[in-house]
């Protein structure tokens, strides 16, 4: 009686079963992929926070398919930083951008229908593909000494079918951390208008670019060689993953452009999802992204240093380059099996990290960091690491 897009139980995994088993017996874990922002220290203005949703406007209630008008406007103007004229009439409101995803899915896309998607890449999109019956088909990263990661476009046509209808790009990459270069766009677009495709670009972490680059695509909004939606939200702009506040928005070809605006408004006009305290908020929570993400790109710098510096006696380990985002991906000699290593960890050192296999990638063996935790529990964590590596490489690792 119950839906196929829903499995009937959840997947445990070894490193998820010894994770119950140690907080069940009050053991302590230093956990190195704390990715939620709001348990890693930082310094929010509380205050502002605070009067922001506790605006009398939100007593009244007034939807609209794509939300307020002076959220919108707020966000809107937010991107002249990047030198970019986006209007509110090209902005939907979400809860979240897996509520967008859904949306999006639900627009382009009939029940079996592909979807495409990077790996190395985030699992959630596997699940919100299946929750509205779609086929995940995954295109590849490659990563490349002294080039860093990059998209395999020849892979990418190859892998398009019939019933291809968006391709998914997150730009700085969830875990990898690489942004889409601006040839890269200009290749998936004639992808795109080829097979008739969507594009989508999550760019929930372009705030944490590691510096300049003239090759990257600082945001994909109005783009116009394809239809092409872009995605991002406060979860990670303001370290506000509670707020629940994300947006979509649409550029492309004139007619595909309005079609398509007029089409996504019937899906959020189903929803209206978004509550009215935090589309009030909206400017007085834009007032706190610099100082915030000066907070978080501090951090993400100290704890990466810190990383490189402790590995590198274990030799044959390497931290890969990141151009973004808020993660680390290591790579281990292959004679170190990732999911092997990072249950020794966790049982014999107590501390938490995830196998590669977690994120698909696609050969060798490695272990994906968040680089949010506190210093001092991140160098403690690191220093660990290092250890458990030395005497698995040494065969020196018995209890």
């Amino acid at each position: 009686m119950f839906s196929q897009r829903v499995p009937a139980l959840h997947s445990v995994n070894p490193l998820s079963r010894l994770i119950e088993e140690k907080r069940r017996r009050g053991e302590p874990v230093l956990d190195l992929t704390e990715s939620n922002p709001t348990r890693c220290g930082f310094l929010y203005d509380t205050d502002a926070i605070l009067r922001a949703i506790a605006s009398p406007a939100s007593l009244l209630y007034d939807p609209h398919p794509q939300g307020l008008q002076g959220a919108r406007e707020a966000i809107a103007a937010s991107y002249q930083t990047l030198g970019e004229v986006v209007t509110p009439d090209s902005l939907f409101l979400t809860s979240g951008t897996s509520e967008a995803y859904g949306h999006l899915f639900k627009l382009l896309a009939d029940p079996g229908d592909d979807i495409l998607v990077p790996v190395p890449g985030y699992p959630l999109l596997e699940v919100l593909t299946r929750l509205d019956g779609l086929r995940l088909v995954q295109y590849p990263l490659r990563y490349q000494a002294g080039r860093g990661w990059h998209i395999d476009l020849e892979r990418l046509g190859d892998s398009i079918s019939t019933r291809a209808r968006a391709i998914v790009v997150v730009s700085p990459n969830n875990p990898t951390g690489s942004f889409l270069k601006r040839e890269e766009l200009k290749g998936i677009a004639a992808i795109c208008r080829r097979h008739g495709c969507a594009l989508i670009v999550d760019e929930v972490f372009s705030g944490y670019a590691k510096g300049p680059d003239a090759t990257r695509v600082a945001t994909a909004v109005g783009h116009d060689a394809a239809l092409t939606f872009v995605l991002d939200g406060f979860s990670k702009m303001l370290g506000l993953p509670q707020a629940k506040l994300s947006w979509i928005h649409v550029s492309g070809p004139d007619g595909l452009r309005a079609e398509a605006s007029e089409r996504l408004g019937f899906v959020t006009d189903a929803y209206l999802s978004v509550g009215a305290p935090v589309m009030n908020a909206v400017p007085g929570l834009l007032a706190g992204r610099e100082a915030l993400q000066a907070q978080i790109q501090s951090r993400l710098a100290e704890n990466e240093g810190e990383l490189v510096r402790a590995l590198a006696p274990a030799g044959g380990v390497e931290v890969l380059g990141r151009e973004g985002g808020w993660y680390a991906v290591v790579r281990l000699p292959e004679s170190l099996g990732d999911e092997s290593l990072a249950l020794a960890l966790l049982d014999r050192d107590g501390v938490l990290v995830h196998p590669g296999y977690f994120y698909d990638f696609p050969a060798g063996s490695h272990l994906v960091l968040s680089l949010l935790p506190r210093a001092e529990l991140f160098r403690e964590g690191a220093r660990r690491l290092v250890d458990r590596v030395v005497k698995m490489r040494t065969g020196n690792d018995q209890p």
